[in-house]
């Protein structure tokens, strides 16, 4: 399986570089077990998908931290049949066969139940894909309930759902969303909008 990210930071700072710079020193923790590379555009990590949103949760708090207004935007991706399989990205927990839906929603409500708030609240919006299989809107349903009685909810929106609330349990939910809905070997992709300190709330 290959898992990883695409990230990019937007600071509305004139401090941007800086912002941008000192951010990425949050994914030194994750190198042991991640591939990252940063360029002009993004930032790519590759690695165990269950660590993929602590990663991203851990950047763009450290983004955020100063109070300028920011954005995240990721492109997250596991199981692509175009992308060569990794031993980097081998599940840290590996899974057994996929359980039905109900529990697996269930066990995604425990584990956002438990996710450590942070102190600062952010909203985000993303859209979840899962392909190749033939019942893919009984998992984005599924996903969807699951949303609903996350805690974080906020709405539904075209082509999207937004979540508000503290940035521990809003990544907890995306990982979640990430994880447990799609085949499990499955190709699964996330479009992907986080922001924080916004001096417009909506």
């Amino acid at each position: 399986m290959f898992s990883g990210a695409q990230v990019s930071l937007y600071p509305m700072s004139d401090d941007f570089v800086g912002i941008i710079l000192g951010a990425i020193k949050a994914l030194e923790p994750y190198r042991p077990d991640f591939r990252i590379e940063t360029d002009d555009v993004s930032t790519l990590i590759v690695g165990p998908p269950e660590q993929l949103f602590p990663a991203m949760r851990d950047l763009f708090a450290a983004a955020a931290a100063g109070g300028a207004h920011c954005v995240l935007a990721a492109t997250v991706s596991r199981g692509c049949p175009g992308e060569p399989d990794d031993p980097i990205c081998t599940p840290i927990n590996p899974s057994g066969p996929q359980t039905g839906l109900e529990e697996r929603i269930a066990e995604a409500r425990r584990a956002v139940a438990a996710a450590a708030p942070l102190g600062r609240d952010i909203a985000a919006q993303f859209s979840i894909y899962p392909l190749g299989i033939g019942q893919h809107m009984d998992e984005i349903y599924g996903c969807i309930e699951f949303l609903k009685s996350s805690g974080v909810f906020d709405r539904s929106k075209n082509f999207c759902t937004k979540l508000r609330g503290d940035v521990g349990p809003v990544f907890a939910t995306l990982s979640e969303a990430f994880l447990r809905f799609g085949a499990p070997d499955g190709h699964v992709a996330m479009d992907l909008k986080v922001s924080a300190n916004s001096p417009t709330v909506a």
